[in-house]
């Protein structure tokens, strides 16, 4: 099930403001102009922020995600019209045909189970023509991000219109190997409601990152630092290898 910060209304409803800046975009938008992409597929496209990006450029775009909620948030946003949004996951990914498939945000690092991970690869190299791309993110698990999730370290209030003021927060909750779970707070000074969001996410090493593409038909055609987090996030860039 998607964690409560993807499907709880009145989270959903700030989960924009809250992300702010988006810069961390424009990595995919760069990918689709240079590639030149007609159509492409945003996986895990949450409040559809990219695929309204890519919309706006003339893209045709499917916007596939598992949470109700976000996806409601999504179609009410000037231009949603023009996307195609399906609720679900790799396995609910419809028959088509892209130049391009991105998996942006923690997205990829989300889907912790290696079955779940291999079906989601299997299914982009199904869509992707011969000459697509498929660009994502992951962060790089010897800058271990986790140690800065605590209170201290991401406490943060914002006046939202509307809805007020709300103290937001993250906490690490758990580590076992590669995984690693996290609880999400927010305090709506308004009612003083409290709502927290747990949430689990996988870090891959490099090396299991590129063994798996591979493994699943892919090339990879390069690696690069996220130029909005040097040092601590990789973008892949990987394209269906030639048979």
């Amino acid at each position: 099930m998607p964690d409560d910060i993807f499907e709880h209304p009145r989270l959903t409803a700030i989960y924009d403001v809250l992300e702010g800046d988006r810069s961390d975009l424009d990595v995919y938008v760069s990918a689709a102009l240079d590639t030149q992409a007609r159509d492409a597929l945003d996986i895990g496209c949450g409040t559809g922020s990219l695929a309204l990006l890519l919309a706006s450029r003339g893209i045709v775009v499917t916007a596939l995600d598992p949470a109700a909620g976000s996806l409601d948030v999504a179609r009410r946003k000037p231009g949603a019209e023009q996307i195609r949004w399906v609720q679900g996951y790799a396995e609910d990914i419809p028959e088509l045909q892209v130049d391009l498939v991105t998996i942006t945000g923690n997205v990829a690092q989300a889907i912790v189970d290696d079955d779940a991970w291999s079906r989601t690869l299997a299914r982009i190299h199904d869509v992707l023509r011969p000459d697509g791309s498929l660009v994502f993110e992951t962060r790089i698990p010897a800058r271990t991000a986790w140690t800065e999730w605590n209170r201290r370290d991401s406490f943060s209030v914002r006046d939202i219109p509307g809805v007020g003021r709300v103290e937001s927060w993250v906490e690490t909750t758990g580590v076992d190997g590669p995984l690693v779970s996290f609880r999400w707070t927010y305090v709506f000074a308004g009612d003083g409601e409290v709502l927290t969001s747990d949430s689990t996410v996988r870090f891959r090493e490099r090396e299991e990152l590129e063994s798996a593409l591979v493994e699943h038909g892919f090339t990879v055609a390069d690696i690069r630092d996220a130029p909005d987090r040097p040092g601590r996030e990789m973008i892949f860039y990987a394209r269906p290898a030639m048979s």
